[in-house]
């Protein structure tokens, strides 16, 4: 790798504030805010509306669309493949 043009990669905490979820990890991303960790060091912070502890798909709380209606109202609208 050519040195001087990768960002930098270190440890930084995702916090999900909406779930009171947060997760250390690895990764380019920067912030200015720092928290205390459980291992007595702090880290860079990064705030996501969205983790795997509030996502519908990953706690079960997703809803089931109805795609056959929206496909059948497709086909109206605009006609079968291949009906030319």
């Amino acid at each position: 790798m050519k040195q001087g043009i990768h960002p930098a990669y270190g440890p930084v905490v995702f916090r999900d504030k909406a779930a009171g979820f947060a997760f250390l990890t690895r990764s380019t991303a920067t912030s200015d805010a720092v928290i205390g960790w459980e291992d007595g060091n702090e880290y860079p912070v990064v705030d996501v509306e969205i983790s795997s502890e509030s996502h519908p798909f990953y706690t079960g709380t997703a809803r089931v669309l109805d795609t056959a209606g929206r496909v059948e109202r497709f086909e109206r609208r605009y006609g079968r493949r291949g009906a030319r």
